[in-house]
């Protein structure tokens, strides 16, 4: 499936190297203001040309298409789609028959059974996360006075990230990195029981983003390691406030109105300029393969944006089903 949400529902399309990605968001309220200058310094937050991203440039300009007149939503789907123009397809030709290590390009083959659009990774690729940028700019907007932010926390097991990135560019190989978000002035009962749990529909949306690995909310595995008493967060005010956060702002899958703290693992980049080996599905005989084209050194540089959004995402969801978001007039 493409499509994520309940009542704030989105849909992803586009290939990495096809003419336009994009997403439609579903059930947004009319009577928000939106306007092409809303998206700008988001979309500049995910952009690559920084030290340790692909050389590959994008203008990224977002083009609305539906849902939006006089600069305000219409209730209407609405639609944004971004034109691929820096398309190199002939980087990924000779890849056809070798997979490459790490990447989707052997299941993808298998499930789709050679149809699928294998250049830059297809549908597969993290340019689709342009669309999770563009659908976080109208969530933040639902979801106010919400505010969700991210950080670096550290890369390829390093806290000095510019020092990091400097050796992998030297190395010529990737690494992955970790990132805290947080969304602060939360309201409680966001979230369900079991199957719906924010912890389960967070982390529904964090794995739906390419590259990442690994979530913990609160304390995470570190509460493994600690006594219960330890771990309880005690209420210091009727309102809910806790003397500590170690549940990441979650108790029994609902929201508690102190700060939603959770860390994601993003791996390293799978397109590296190291020599591997891999198999020829024609021959049957394993080759080695070294990667051309432009790609991350460290993919995690450019996650914070994507991950603030799809934070959003989710909340614009939960929100909606309990009523806290309505229209404007």
């Amino acid at each position: 499936m493409n499509t994520f949400g309940k009542l704030f529902r989105i849909s992803i399309f586009g290939e990495s190297h096809g003419s336009h990605v994009g997403i439609t968001i579903d059930n947004c309220p009319a009577g928000f203001t939106l306007k092409f200058e809303d998206f700008v310094a988001e979309l500049d937050r995910r952009r690559s040309g920084s030290k340790g991203t692909t050389p590959r440039k994008e203008a990224d300009v977002p083009q609305i298409i539906s849902g939006v007149f006089n600069d305000h939503t219409t209730g209407a789907p609405i639609t944004i789609i971004f034109e691929n123009t820096n398309t190199r397809s002939r980087d990924y030709s000779l890849l056809r028959d070798i997979p490459r290590p790490g990447h989707a390009d052997f299941v993808a083959l298998k499930k789709y059974g050679g149809f699928e659009d294998y250049r830059g990774g297809g549908h597969f690729s993290g340019r689709l996360t342009l669309g999770l940028v563009a659908a976080g700019v109208i969530a933040r907007k639902l979801i106010s006075p919400i505010i969700v932010d991210s950080c670096i926390l550290e890369v390829g097991g390093n806290k000095n990230i510019e020092e990091s990135v400097d050796m992998a560019i030297e190395k010529q190989d990737s690494i992955g990195g970790i990132i805290e978000c947080t969304a602060t002035n939360m309201p409680q009962g966001m979230g369900e029981p079991f199957f719906d749990s924010l912890e389960s529909v967070l982390s529904h949306m964090m794995f739906s983003i390419p590259a990442i690995k690994g979530i913990e909310f609160g304390s995470g595995f570190a509460s493994a390691r600690m006594w219960g008493s330890e771990h309880n967060d005690k209420l210091v005010s009727i309102e809910g406030r806790t003397s500590t956060n170690h549940a990441g702002g979650i108790n029994g899958g609902i929201s508690n109105g102190n700060d939603l703290v959770f860390r994601i693992a993003v791996k390293p980049t799978s397109s590296t300029h190291q020599k591997q080996t891999t198999i020829n599905l024609k021959s049957g005989e394993l080759v080695n393969l070294e990667i051309e084209g432009r790609h991350d050194t460290c993919i995690a540089l450019r996650v914070p944006a994507v991950v603030e959004a799809a934070t959003a995402i989710v909340l614009a969801d939960l929100m909606m089903q309990e009523g806290m978001i309505g229209i404007r007039h």
